[in-house]
């Protein structure tokens, strides 16, 4: 049997070739160009020619006498504001609320690692911000924890803490101490 082309078969007749466009001639477009650019020239010249509009004459205002009017000006009002008066008087009282000291005083862990030159290169960090910690590590533990503190006042822990995060060493977690 033999072979049949079925991709050919669709196609019918031959169509004629289409003629191309003729072609423009480069110095027309080039002539175009400089008679666009001469006009846009000519027309900023004769811009930068036109006479300058004349000024307006300055217009004088005539002077007027002075009216003089059968009432005389009234005096300013006085103000008269009541805080002026009793503000140096005035007391303010603020009950501050008393700080509870805790039995177990708080602790601030900024890590835990395996290896004991991560922890002491944290260690190190929190050194440069003026903070000490030390480095611990539980018995039958393979973690070495960074550990701030104790604080008497967990005030004193939040303020650490911020003071670290200022300076990017994060995550550090208060927490009171149970050993």
């Amino acid at each position: 049997m033999a072979n049949k082309d079925y991709v050919r078969r669709g196609r019918g007749t031959k169509k004629p070739a289409r003629k191309s466009a003729p072609k423009r001639k480069p110095w027309r477009s080039g002539i175009v160009a400089i008679i666009l650019v001469s006009l846009f020239g000519y027309g900023l010249y004769t811009l930068s020619n036109d006479p300058e509009p004349p000024q307006p004459a300055p217009v004088s205002k005539p002077k007027s006498t002075p009216k003089k009017s059968s009432q005389p000006i009234p005096p300013p009002p006085t103000e008269d504001w009541e805080y002026v008066k009793t503000l140096p008087n005035k007391e303010v009282k603020v009950k501050a609320k008393e700080q509870v000291i805790s039995e177990i005083p708080y602790i601030m862990q900024c890590g835990a690692y395996k290896q004991l030159n991560q922890a002491e290169a944290r260690k190190l960090d929190i050194a440069f911000q003026g903070i000490n910690s030390k480095i611990r590590k539980k018995e039958g533990s393979s973690w070495y924890r960074v550990v701030l503190g104790p604080y008497t006042f967990k005030r004193d822990a939040e303020r650490d803490k911020h003071k670290l995060q200022r300076a990017k060493i994060e995550p550090c977690a208060i927490w009171k101490e149970t050993q």
